[in-house]
């Protein structure tokens, strides 16, 4: 795959332990900020973003779908983190792969799709969920870190060192 391909990977996994890491500093109360679904929560996309890294990661053939447990408290997202970091080293590994073809197993389903489709939505849903988290908590009066900070401008100071 293309260093594109890579870059945006890398900027994947840097963005979610960002966002990840400067969580701990809220408050247990922070993890029930939501936009406008009271079922998605901030601590339910926390879960559902390491939970869709492990889709992708299956997607890939890399090993099985792992069940990701609910946040509960601010303390229950450092395992998050490194299950997350995980994920994420391991869906980066395959952007150094030819595309290719996958056949996906979803219970009863069966689909294909592309290798670069796969780790282009790996990023894409971080991306968007990382986004919604933000959004849910900033409504509700709490700011951990801004998505300013973790856009692909900050990256690219973060890994030039500047």
């Amino acid at each position: 795959m293309s260093e594109t391909t890579h870059r945006t990977l890398r900027h994947m996994a840097w963005a979610n332990q960002q966002v990840y890491s400067s969580m701990l500093t809220l408050p247990d109360e922070s993890l029930a900020s939501f936009i406008s679904n009271p079922e998605w929560t901030a601590g339910k996309v926390l879960q559902h973003i390491v939970d869709g890294a492990t889709w992708y990661v299956y997607c890939l053939g890399v090993t099985n779908w792992t069940p990701i447990p609910e946040v509960k408290k601010i303390s229950d997202i450092p395992a998050l983190a490194t299950l997350l970091e995980k994920f994420d080293g391991e869906i980066l590994s395959q952007a150094g792969l030819p595309d290719a073809t996958l056949t996906i197993k979803e219970g009863e389903r069966t689909f294909t799709a592309l290798r670069s489709t796969v780790l282009a939505e790996a990023s894409y849903h971080a991306t968007e969920h990382r986004a919604q988290l933000l959004d849910a908590l900033e409504s509700k009066g709490y700011s951990p870190i801004r998505l300013d900070d973790v856009d692909l401008w900050s990256f690219e100071r973060f890994e030039s060192g500047r």
